[in-house]
């Protein structure tokens, strides 16, 4: 009996090749065509056995990219984790959303750049919350809630909201993100926000400040940074030129008594009761590259905040590298991460063991991030789809806990943001356009094959830390 054709279907997948370097998910994509054609009589069933074998053969030609797969893991854990551990509490510490620069009008700023030049027009008082900010983070807090209801962590919250802490440091720009946040993860309801300082000013938990300064501290930490990071302008000598070249210093009011950020060497000092402080060419020129950055998040032209032109992301890449290297060398040297971060670490930790805790939300600056990091020993890590590499704006570090069948408790780390370009497009974020989520792991802990810590040994690590600043 002859062959008849039934037909035939060109089906067509696109498939991830590799993770995007540069900011979005975009990514480059391959296409595949897979030809199913049916033989043979007109069955029906064969049709549909082919159909089937068609689709698990898409399935296999999509493989997920690394980034995907994190994602996953976070968000969409299979059937056989869910079944072994259920989440039981969550501890999030934030950094505040978009803000204006620290400086004004008439400030360094304005004596650094070409006057022909125009820096975006802020509406707000310096170092406060925008009005983006306090969009992205509603679209934050939306985002967390459709997460949590997931996990059955919404209806707690109506059960007992003593169960749910919300505490900003009484910065403008912590508190109008934390009250932010909480408004959209509970609609309607307005839970309270702790504010344990009067307005504006810093809480001492938040303050990253030296409140230990024994003999030979000062000492100690240069020579750990030293040590870790070499010469503090070297490591920025092709950035400076970048901010150089896009702020036009050669032609500011500042040139030629400045002509390079280089030329004034940097250093970094400590004093009790106040933040670390840098000198030189690395403290001007971070305050130039935090502004450029706000000015990417806010000015919709981007040709305008390149000051007339549409900057390569090399750039922006480089641009963004000066402050994060600024933040890094003044939080993240291991004397000083323990010594600044001391009333935070204590913070966190208690609300880890609060029995009648399910959720907290702490909010702070990128400082209290960066020094909690250090001072617990995270492994290095490169974020990606963002400019800034260490803790973007808006960014919260999540410390999950989840229980097991068995009983034993167990600890995961996140560091959760948007990506730069969902910051610059306020895409709506939700758990099919999540934000970026990446996995921290903490250095000497053995994970277990689902990549968890054993809570213990996470408790461990906090007391160590916290114990550090006794022994300093």
């Amino acid at each position: 009996m002859p062959v008849q054709f039934y037909g035939f279907y060109a089906i067509q997948t696109y498939t991830k090749i590799g993770t995007n370097p540069k900011p979005g998910r975009d990514g480059a994509s391959s296409l595949s065509t897979i030809f199913v054609i049916f033989a043979g009589r007109k069955d029906l069933i064969m049709k549909r056995l082919f159909i089937l074998f068609a689709s698990a053969l898409m399935v296999w030609a999509c493989p997920k990219t690394p980034y995907q797969e994190e994602v996953s893991s976070w968000l969409g854990h299979s059937a056989a984790f869910q079944e072994e551990y259920q989440l039981e509490q969550l501890v999030v510490l934030s950094r505040h959303n978009i803000r204006t620069p620290m400086v004004g009008k008439g400030s360094v700023l304005e004596r650094l750049t070409d006057p022909s030049y125009q820096w975006f027009q802020w509406q707000d008082p310096t170092s406060h919350l925008t009005a983006k900010g306090v969009r992205l983070e509603t679209q934050m807090g939306a985002f967390f809630r459709e997460w949590l209801q997931q996990e059955d962590f919404i209806g707690r919250y109506k059960a007992n909201p003593a169960s749910f802490r919300f505490y900003a440091n009484a910065k403008q720009r912590c508190q109008v993100t934390a009250r932010t946040f909480a408004d959209a993860l509970f609609p309607g309801a307005n839970p309270a926000v702790e504010m344990n300082a009067a307005y504006d000013t810093m809480d001492p938990v938040f303050n990253p400040q030296i409140t230990k300064l024994p003999a030979g501290f000062e000492e100690k930490a240069r020579k750990e940074s030293a040590d870790l990071m070499g010469d503090l302008d070297q490591k920025m000598a092709g950035p400076y030129r970048v901010i150089e070249r896009v702020i036009g210093l050669n032609q500011a009011p500042a040139y030629p008594d400045t002509s390079s950020f280089a030329q004034f060497p940097s250093s970094v000092g400590y004093k009790l009761n106040a933040e670390p402080y840098m000198t030189g060419g690395l403290k001007m020129a971070c305050t130039v590259s935090d502004a450029l950055v706000l000015q990417y998040y806010e000015e919709p032209d981007l040709k305008k905040a390149g000051f007339g032109t549409v900057l390569p992301e090399e750039d922006w890449l480089n641009i963004a590298l000066v402050k994060e290297w600024y933040g890094e060398v003044l939080f993240s040297v291991p004397s000083v991460a323990v010594n600044v971060a001391h009333p935070l670490l204590q913070t966190l930790f208690s609300e880890l063991q609060e029995e009648n805790r399910c959720f907290s939300f702490l909010c702070g600056h990128d400082s209290n991030i960066a020094s909690v990091l250090a001072a617990l020993s995270t492994e290095p890590y490169d974020l990606p789809d963002t400019y800034e590499k260490k803790t973007p704006i808006g960014s919260k570090l999540l410390l999950e806990k989840f229980r097991a069948q068995d009983g034993t408790e167990y600890a995961d780390l996140w560091l959760v943001y948007a990506s730069s370009e969902q910051i610059r497009k306020e895409s709506a974020l939700a758990l099919q356009h999540p934000p970026v989520a990446v996995r921290l792991k903490l250095k000497g802990l053995q994970a277990n094959k689902d990549q968890l810590y054993l809570l213990s040994d996470v408790e461990q690590r906090f007391s160590t830390a916290i114990a550090a600043y006794d022994a300093l």
